[in-house]
């Protein structure tokens, strides 16, 4: 039987929560240490924005600040989420070289979501799990989960929901008005869940832990040992925390967007546009148009995609190139293949469309 290592460490701050499983990561890439289940919970409330996410457009910075409470940017993708000590966090760190690891992305989630759906399931409840990344109860969310790549190694993140806070998730989120976030409020208390609201009570933390270890070792087949951090692990969360916490880090996308923060035109045949698409996911696309090419562009949304540095290099390669929509997907598609790019529910031509729909109207 395979024999894995378990960290089952407690309480964290918000930075050691997403430093923890990149410290972690950068030991299972290096064969320091078996691939890794780090079992956490928040020690303090805080919010979460995906890697891909402004958050200056996702949070309402003043009323956060009011409530204290902090904000940090994580490094896998998705939407911005209020987390805290009613939610039991698995990060499940495992080598590139694993069997399961070098299958799609769709696939790694289906695979190592089967304990969290079990875990629901033992308390009565028809879990399943829904592509690309969730589990639901009926038609609710009740885990929400991502994934980031990290060396040679794959970090899958995600929670066990025992409570969740609709109502001050709303305040904090940034929206047009109090008519829209009495709107959301309704809509997230019909499409998300908890085990209190599915059970009518809240079971315990270490009940919960205790249901995910044993659903990890029996619906996974592996052997769970109770092990340490290395110390060259305590050391690189301490330098990952850092970054994760600095200002610099949390407005990286922010201070890429500021030039564009206004639709106008510049010179003759020289726009700054942008605009929002719905496809499988939300993408933002900010663009710096020249006549019919592309100058500059910016990518953000609430997407994931694999390797986390793709986004930045396609912004890159899409740069030079004509406004022109099949000719944009054929290009995002060779991209992706020279890359080894994966961004389920988002595809090659989701982008295209986006880029153009972006496109001012001349």
């Amino acid at each position: 039987m395979e024999v894995w290592r378990l960290l089952d460490v407690g309480g964290l701050r918000p930075g050691q929560i997403h430093s923890i499983y990149e410290a972690v990561a950068k030991a299972v890439s290096r064969g320091l240490v078996k691939n890794t289940l780090i079992l956490c919970y928040p020690a303090e409330r805080y919010i979460s924005i995906g890697y891909h996410q402004n958050f200056k457009d996702e949070i309402d910075v003043e009323r956060a600040s009011q409530l204290g409470i902090p904000v940090v940017r994580r490094q896998v993708g998705g939407g911005a989420v209020l987390l805290d000590g009613d939610q039991l966090f698995y990060h499940i760190v495992v080598h590139r070289n694993h069997p399961w690891a070098k299958r799609p992305l769709q696939e790694v989630f289906e695979w190592f979501l089967r304990p969290t759906v079990r875990v629901y399931r033992d308390y009565g409840l028809p879990a399943r799990y829904k592509p690309i990344n969730d589990v639901v109860i009926g038609h609710r969310k009740a885990s929400g989960n991502g994934a980031a790549d990290l060396e040679d190694a794959i970090a899958i993140v995600g929670n066990v929901i025992l409570d969740f806070n609709v109502k001050l998730m709303a305040q904090i989120l940034r929206v047009p008005d109090e008519k829209f976030r009495d709107k959301l409020v309704k809509t997230m208390e019909e499409w998300v869940t908890s085990l209190r609201r599915e059970l009518g009570y809240k079971p315990s933390m270490e009940e919960v832990k205790e249901k995910y270890v044993k659903a990890f070792e029996e619906e996974l087949g592996v052997k769970l040992e109770a092990g340490d951090l290395l110390p060259e692990e305590r050391h690189w969360m301490e330098e990952i925390e850092r970054r994760l916490t600095s200002r610099e880090w949390l407005m990286e996308p922010a201070s890429r967007v500021d030039k564009f923060r206004r639709v106008v035109k510049i010179s003759e045949g020289l726009y700054v546009s942008q605009t929002v698409y719905r496809a499988g996911k939300t993408l933002r696309v900010i663009l710096v148009s020249d006549g019919n090419v592309i100058s500059e562009i910016q990518i953000l949304g609430d997407f994931f995609m694999i390797p986390h540095d793709a986004v930045e290099l396609l912004e890159r390669h899409l740069a030079g190139m004509p406004l022109n929509e099949g000719e944009l997907q054929r290009r995002i598609e060779e991209f992706y293949r020279e890359h080894g790019v994966e961004s389920p529910g988002l595809t090659p031509m989701d982008i295209a469309k986006a880029i153009v729909a972006a496109a001012p109207k001349r």
